[in-house]
């Protein structure tokens, strides 16, 4: 990736922060025959912060959920209140260990906030079940690889595939508090 001028290197799962008033990016690959695929987020920014590329290597990483409730994952923090500063965007990637399906369950709202999942690493003969809407009348979206799903803040989200996954989630708000969610008791879905 070229922003003004300056060349970045991405690996896979590497994430590049582009700050406000970057005018001349471009995009590239190494192979025409396997070419690089970019997933790209954006937010209104009204403060600026520099490009940052953070190798996945130097991600936050937070193991949560058990094994007992088929949730095992790793959460890899890039854009985020203790790492890589934007304005309102916090982004990271959360890998499903083999065996789990849940991405979180009970799942949650951000009041606050907008989240956008782009669900990949799906197996073609597998699909992942994105619930959303309230508590009291809930809805899935059938999700099959690289495709996404948006959010809104007064909807919960949670997901449950046919076999592990990955996804890379992306949030828009006035709180960057990672930790900052209504969670939504299980008992209480419809």
């Amino acid at each position: 990736v070229t922003v003004d001028g300056e060349n970045y290197e991405l690996e896979n799962l590497d994430c590049l922060y582009v700050g406000r008033g970057r005018r001349d990016i471009a995009f590239s690959s190494d192979s025409s025959d396997d070419p690089a695929q970019f997933y790209l987020a954006s937010y209104p920014a009204h403060k600026e912060f520099p490009t940052v590329l953070t190798k996945r290597a130097n991600a936050t990483a937070i193991e949560l959920g058990s094994r007992s409730d088929a949730n095992e994952r790793t959460i890899f923090q890039y854009i985020h209140e203790g790492g890589v500063q934007s304005c309102q965007l916090v982004m990271g990637i959360t890998r499903l260990k083999e065996g789990s399906v849940w991405n979180t369950m009970p799942p949650h709202t951000h009041e606050r906030r907008t989240e956008v999942y782009l669900y990949f690493d799906v197996q073609e003969d597998a699909a992942v079940f994105h619930l959303m809407g309230t508590e009291e009348e809930t809805r899935h979206i059938t999700i099959h690889n690289q495709q996404a799903v948006i959010s809104p803040a007064w909807s919960i989200h949670s997901g449950c595939g046919t076999r592990n996954y990955s996804f890379a989630w992306c949030m828009g708000g006035e709180n960057q508090v990672f930790s900052d969610m209504d969670g939504i008791a299980i008992k209480k879905l419809r």
